[in-house]
């Protein structure tokens, strides 16, 4: 074997970084890829939506409901959803959850309308003294898909797309708060905002409110209690990587983009890629500045401050391209597990006799 030969891969590669003519044609490639499956998604959502509706039908019917169906989806969640419930979340959705579903809000039954990443979530809940944590009957929170194209005080192009969302008020018992206030304080700010939004919204008393609660309820997690955290095995000690209760998750603003501002930046976005296409010369990508516009970074910054579930976006994924559409897969899995589980005690009990016999003295023969 040669010297050349001996050496690896990644030492026999000279150029230090993508040519800016083949990096312009793998970003148009794929920036094709992603409308694509856009639109394949937008074609399903009229088939998919009478199947769907005939499924929710059979989730409603008695012998489901009196069988926990939900309860057993979300006990057998996918751990995109199932590493954000705490066990005192687990107690309302397996005492009072009643039905769920997820719906492409922006696309009508004939597959137009606006962006059909952007879903509408309903949670169905039991009410009066069969649900004794709040009043509501149903918690609806939507996330609207949006993009927006802004340029740095340097000229840099930055291109922002995710979800929105405003906050959804659960009107909790006395003492049932699960959220510990963070979710009541959320909503309080987010109304402050909309009847004046020509304010900062660090200056508004409920900012200053919010994030002295997030404040408390951080240094209250990395405190805890001494036994609890000594107790790997105590679900109740154990913390989602939110560090709130999943209930939080009604709180998520996400970005703070109107729907104008996400049609104008699309079309800029569509006439860009058609240019590209042509051949004609466009402003580079977005790139990283370090000297980005600070007054930007501070808005952006203040609305990430207050934040009461970081990882909102995530959840909202995980359930709506999970959770949802394989509902029917985990509610039968959840059957499957048990039986497992069985299985594994009878085996684990059968050893355990078999050990007990090994300890014990051969028994004596019977005088005849």
């Amino acid at each position: 074997m040669s010297a050349e030969e001996g050496r690896a891969l990644e030492d026999l590669i000279s150029l230090p970084a993508i040519p800016k003519e083949a990096g312009r044609k793998i970003t148009q490639i794929e920036q094709e890829f992603v409308r694509a499956e856009i639109e394949q998604l937008r074609k399903q959502i009229p088939i998919l939506r009478p199947i769907y509706a005939k499924r929710n039908a059979v989730i409603a019917s008695k012998d489901l409901q009196e069988a926990d169906f939900w309860p057993r989806v979300f006990a057998n969640a996918p751990q995109e959803v199932d590493e954000y419930i705490l066990a005192t979340d687990a107690a309302v959705i397996g005492q009072c959850l009643k039905n769920l579903t997820v719906e492409r809000l922006e696309v009508d039954d004939n597959g137009n309308g606006g962006d059909p990443r952007s879903v509408r979530f309903v949670f169905d809940f039991a009410t009066g003294e069969e649900n004794p944590y709040f009043t509501n009957a149903q918690l609806v929170k939507d996330f609207y898909y949006r993009k927006n194209v802004t340029k740095s005080a340097k000229g840099k192009r930055r291109t922002w797309e995710g979800y929105v969302s405003a906050p959804v008020r659960i009107n909790w018992k006395e003492d049932q708060d699960l959220t510990k206030g963070l979710l009541d304080a959320t909503c309080d700010l987010y109304e402050a905002e909309q009847k004046d939004k020509s304010v900062d919204r660090v200056k508004l008393p409920e900012y200053g409110k919010l994030a002295k609660k997030l404040e408390e309820v951080e240094a209250e997690a990395l405190t805890g209690d001494d036994e609890e955290e000594a107790d790997d095995d105590n679900p109740i000690a154990a913390s989602s990587p939110a560090g709130v209760s999943f209930f939080a998750w009604f709180g998520y603003r996400g970005g703070e983009v109107t729907a104008e501002q996400s049609a104008a930046a699309e079309k800029e976005e569509l006439e860009r890629w058609q240019k590209i296409e042509r051949g004609e010369k466009v402003d580079d990508e977005d790139e990283e500045d370090e000297d980005e516009d600070e007054d930007d970074d501070e808005e952006e910054d203040s609305l990430e401050a207050a934040e009461v579930f970081p990882d909102g976006e995530d959840v909202a994924i995980a359930l709506a391209e999970d959770l949802w559409p394989n509902a029917l897969k985990y509610y039968v899995q959840s059957y499957e597990e048990i039986d497992d589980f069985d299985d594994e005690m009878d085996i684990e009990e059968l050893d355990d006799e078999e050990d007990e016999d090994e300890d014990q003295p051969p028994s004596k023969k019977a005088r005849t």
